[in-house]
Order: structure tokens, then C-alpha cells, then sequence
């Protein structure tokens, strides 16, 4: 075979090979592209923050999870925040610009808020300051009343802030009494219940009452990843608005035992609620139904997500 020959076979040769590996190539970048795809949405999930490093964002709060909370900024991005008791929770200006302090109790979900602290080794924002305007309080607070709607809609609008906001806003106007808020959501489960009764026209605990107290506390503090529910009734006899203090009162009550002589944080407890003599559970035209009007119930729940996971990582081998 002759010298110019054998050359053109070889640019056939090679001609012939770039066209294969063209041929393949958009198989190779389809799959490229299709597993990135997959790998970016399935870890879309919560952000993680360095450990110590330092974060101040705005964004509203979408759920409680035991002693955290999931917080989503304008950008749709989702952080765990853990409060502690050192936490400072205050609205913004007021007197000399210095707020105007709040319990971490009364953080609820939907309340719009800007949060300053820093990274743990866990990935979450362990929060140093925690501000909020009181209009965005109040906001908060009546869309809680309603708070079976607001979980129809988040499942709806597939978690986007700004229908958030559109729900709390339709809150404002369409809110009635508070009902059940925890027990009817699907994230929590009824771990333990117990009702305390007072005496007429008193807030103050029994001897009784603290007994049942202490055995709801000793069961509390082998649990994990719990929240505390406190309601406060009263009985029919008596106006309306000392019924509603009587309760809240009664409410109050249990709450600073269990803090106090239990150890119990805080930011374990939902907001206390006193509903006045709405929701009786006897007859108050009898002096039994009466006495048993004039109660408390104390109500734990566990995070299901919580206690699915802890599940898991035992069952593993």
C-alpha cells in the first residue's frame, strides 16, 4: 500500500471516530444534567449555617419542632433556629427604642420576624436576639385561633411565604374564639393529658392538684421533642370578662409550677390560653358539673417527625 494511501485511511479512520464520539455525547450531558437535577432537588431542604458563624436574616415563622423553629426568608429559604433561655425576645422600638419584652412562649407560627444569632455544630441558628413588630404580633396571635384553615392552605400553597402572608391577613378579619390549636394538627401526637380543678372564684393549686402535677412532670422528663399545651375554664357563674381573667389566671398558674418547682423551660409551653367558661365538659346547672368546669387541662404532645426519626436510628442494626 502506497504512502499517500495508508494517510487517507487514517483520516477516515479518525473522521470516523470523532462522529461516534459526537453521536454520544448528548447521552453523556443528558445524564449529567438529569442526576444533577435530581441531586439539587432531592438536598433542597433546610439551610445549614457554619458553626459559629454569625447570621441575621427576616422571615416568618412556619413550624415548631420541639425546642426549634423553622423559619423561611423572603428568598424561600428554610432555617432551624433553636431558642434558648438566653434568648432575648422583644418588638422593635417602643420606649428609649429598647422594645418591649416577650416570653419565647408567645412566638407563634406566622409571626414575621428578624432573628440574629449563630451557627452550632448541628447546622442550626442558635438565636441571639429575636425582634418583631407588635402589629405583626397581633397578626400572628388571631391567625392562631384559626389554625386548622391556615394548615389546609399551607398543604395548598405548597409552603410559599407569600401566601403565608395572605392567610394572616385574612385572619385579621375573619378570626373567631380559640379552639384547639396543637391537638389538631397532624404533626403532634396526645402523649398525656391531665385536668387540675379549682375552688370557686381561686387560681390557686390544691394540694390535689399539685400531686397530678408532679406525676404529668415526672412523665415529661423522660420525653423528648415535646410541647406543653396549658388551658385555663371557669364555670357559668359570673360575667364574662372575670370568667376569661379567672381562667387565664388558672392557667398561668400551672404553668409557673411546673417551671418552677419542675424545671420545665419555657419555650416548652404554648402560649397559655384561659377560655373563660366557653367549652364546658359538664353540666353547670349542678354543683358536680360546676366543680368539674372550674379546671385546667394539661396536655403534652410529642413532634410525630420527631419521634419517627428517633424510631428509625434505633431499629437500625
Amino acid at each position: 500500500m502506497s504512502t499517500n494511501s495508508v494517510t487517507k485511511f487514517r483520516l477516515i479512520q479518525l473522521a470516523c471516530s470523532m462522529a461516534f464520539l459526537l453521536a454520544l455525547s448528548p447521552l453523556a450531558f443528558g445524564q449529567m444534567t438529569t442526576t444533577q437535577t435530581v441531586q439539587t432537588t432531592t438536598t433542597r431542604n433546610i439551610q445549614s449555617i457554619p458553626n459559629g458563624a454569625k447570621l441575621k436574616f427576616k422571615g416568618v415563622v412556619i413550624a415548631r419542632e420541639g425546642e426549634n423553629f423553622r423559619i423561611r426568608d423572603r428568598n424561600r429559604t428554610d432555617y432551624l433556629v433553636l431558642i434558648t433561655d438566653r434568648t432575648s425576645v422583644k418588638t422593635h422600638g417602643g420606649f428609649l427604642r429598647s422594645g418591649k419584652r416577650y416570653p419565647v412562649t408567645d412566638i407563634l407560627r406566622g409571626l414575621i420576624v428578624e432573628v440574629e444569632g449563630r451557627g452550632d455544630s448541628q447546622g442550626q441558628l442558635v438565636a441571639e436576639k429575636i425582634r418583631f413588630d407588635e402589629s405583626d404580633m397581633r397578626a400572628a396571635i388571631t391567625s392562631d385561633t384559626r389554625v386548622t384553615p391556615v394548615e389546609e392552605n399551607q398543604q395548598r400553597m405548597a409552603g410559599q411565604m407569600d401566601e403565608l402572608y395572605a392567610v394572616a391577613a385574612e385572619a385579621r378579619t375573619e378570626a373567631n374564639a380559640a379552639n384547639e390549636r396543637i391537638t389538631a394538627l397532624d404533626d403532634y401526637d396526645l402523649q398525656e393529658t391531665v385536668a387540675v380543678t379549682f375552688r370557686v372564684n381561686s387560681a390557686v393549686l390544691s394540694p390535689e392538684a399539685r400531686q397530678q402535677l408532679d406525676e404529668f412532670a415526672a412523665k415529661a422528663a423522660t420525653s423528648k421533642a415535646y410541647t406543653i399545651e396549658v388551658a385555663g375554664h371557669t364555670d357559668s357563674t359570673g360575667g364574662e370578662a372575670k370568667n376569661f381573667r379567672l381562667s387565664r389566671a388558672r392557667a398561668d398558674a400551672v404553668v409557673q409550677y411546673l417551671a418552677v418547682n419542675h424545671k420545665i423551660p419555657l419555650r416548652r409551653f404554648v402560649t397559655p390560653m384561659g377560655y373563660g367558661k366557653t367549652e364546658a365538659v359538664a353540666d353547670n346547672s349542678t354543683v358536680s358539673g360546676r366543680a368539674q368546669n372550674r379546671r385546667v387541662e394539661v396536655k403534652m404532645l410529642l413532634n410525630r417527625g420527631m419521634t419517627r426519626q428517633a424510631a428509625t436510628s434505633t431499629a437500625r442494626p
